[in-house]
């Protein structure tokens, strides 16, 4: 069973489901064939009985004298039983038994047959099946015989007066009837085989579609190919064709952003990389040359060289943080407390700009989000308003209910670059002579993404930039502590 199970596994689906379908078929016209085949046979065993019944009108002084008579045959006939396919026969209650000298047979005594003439009641009658000498099926009809005229009178003790009809022309009918139901159910089975293959090979069609889409996707990995699908349509393949629709949509989208991302990087890459080199070849043809360079410019170029390795390593973490997956987490998601991590993200900010004021009032907010890379967001965010803060200007910066506001007095945000502040690699025209590789904003959007929350830029009213951080949480930590664990 086993073995036909795997092979029937192994088969294509169309023949599975051809094989399926002409199993069904099979059995409901099976169950059909055999229900149609018991029907017929009962009405005709009924007419069998009703033939019996109406022979077995005998008047009490026929049956009388033809069981006073018989010893061993008698050549006593009812008046309508003068037929040789009736089988006319007398039995005793102990099984002995007297045939009319017309019948065909002797009919085989039963047990039922016995216990109708042992029956005192002339109403005792039976139908049932039996054979004759010759083995032949036969339909009797087992009745008492009555001692007398009238309605009830008694049955003559120990006999009881038999008639069969051979059941031949019955079981002949009956075996046509089940040969051609065999024949139609086997057509049936057939047909529906056939029917099943043709309907699985038109369902299927679309699934013959989408496989042709995605070995050609596998094999030239084009990912423009589109599936054709019916607006209205909404049955399950409708539904595959605009899933696989979405997916190749979606996965042409992120390689024409890792792309983009790579020249990018190259692109910005380039810069630091270039100055690095001029900075370093310079240097070292002062020491092939054996010309030094005036201290005051060494120190410049070992300056330059240290800030430009800097910047490269800054961008190149920037880089790491974005390539990674948004649904990679990259530590444990922790219950952090978000105004100590604007705390430690404000004292770094102090050290980068000790010529300005920065004025911070922090109420308690306890989030979920993992501790590093949220205190690398808050820290890019305060690096922006220092960065564009005029020297001796004042950052304002506040966290009320989980709503973190961080209020520069730069020159601002133009309106135009506003939809494009948190873009990979963006940075305004303004600001492309300031250190930086344009990704700080795109860590702090998908940081404070990851963390629930949303996050926004706007221009401030006299002049600014306000930097807006939202996140779901509450004023007061959860049972298990400011730092226990749960993601």
């Amino acid at each position: 069973m086993r073995k036909v199970v795997r092979r029937f596994r192994t088969l294509p689906i169309r023949s599975r489901l051809a094989l399926l379908v002409a199993a069904a078929v099979a059995f409901a016209v099976a169950a059909v064939s055999l229900t149609c085949w018991f029907i017929v046979q009962g009405k005709l065993y009924d007419e069998v009985d009703n033939r019996l019944a109406s022979y077995g009108r005998v008047t009490a002084g026929t049956a009388t004298a033809l069981a006073a008579d018989c010893t061993q045959t008698t050549n006593h006939s009812p008046g309508d039983m003068q037929r040789t396919i009736l089988y006319v026969q007398l039995v005793t209650s102990q099984g002995k038994f007297c045939v009319q000298d017309r019948s065909p047979s002797v009919i085989e005594v039963t047990n039922v047959d016995k216990r109708v003439a042992a029956a005192p009641d002339v109403r005792e009658r039976t139908f049932h099946t039996t054979t004759d000498a010759q083995g032949n099926k036969v339909r009797v009809l087992t009745v008492a015989v009555p001692m007398g005229p009238g309605p009830n009178p008694p049955a003559y003790p120990g006999i009881a007066f038999m008639l069969g009809l051979s059941l031949k022309d019955t079981e002949n009918t009956l075996d046509d009837l089940a040969l051609l139901l065999l024949v139609v159910s086997g057509v049936g089975v057939l047909g529906s085989g056939a029917a099943g293959l043709a309907v699985a090979r038109a369902g299927l069609r679309p699934v013959d579609k989408l496989t042709e889409a995605v070995e050609h996707v596998a094999r030239t990995e084009d990912l423009t190919i589109r599936i054709p699908v019916e607006d209205d349509s909404e049955d399950e393949i409708a539904r595959l064709s605009r899933s696989f629709n979405s997916m190749t949509s979606a996965l042409a989208s992120s390689r024409d952003l890792q792309q983009q991302l790579i020249a990018d990087a190259g692109h910005e890459l380039r810069t630091p990389l270039t100055s690095l080199r001029t900075n370093i070849e310079l240097l070292t043809r002062s020491e092939e040359t054996g010309r030094p360079l005036p201290e005051a410019d060494r120190k410049a170029l070992l300056a330059s060289v240290k800030a430009q390795v800097t910047e490269l390593a800054s961008l190149i973490g920037d880089l790491q943080e974005l390539s990674r997956p948004e649904g990679q987490r990259g530590e444990r998601v922790q219950v952090v407390a978000f105004h100590d991590t604007v705390g430690t993200a404000l004292r770094r900010a102090r050290l980068r700009g000790p010529e300005l004021t920065i004025t911070a009032d922090l109420a308690p907010w306890y989030v979920r989000a993992e501790p590093s890379a949220l205190e690398r967001a808050i820290v890019n965010i305060l690096d922006n308003a220092v960065k564009f803060s005029p020297e001796g200007g004042t950052i304002e910066i506040a966290l009320e209910r989980g709503a973190l506001t961080v209020r520069d007095h730069g020159p601002g945000i133009p309106a135009d670059d506003l939809p494009h502040v948190f873009d990979r690699f963006w940075r305004s025209p303004t600001a492309r002579a300031l250190p930086g590789s344009g990704l700080g904003l795109s860590i702090v959007a998908r940081t404070v993404r990851q963390a629930g929350g949303e996050v926004t830029l706007a221009r401030a009213g006299g002049g600014g930039t306000v930097a807006t951080v939202r996140l779901p949480g509450a004023p007061v930590p959860p049972p298990e502590g400011p730092y226990g664990t749960g993601a």
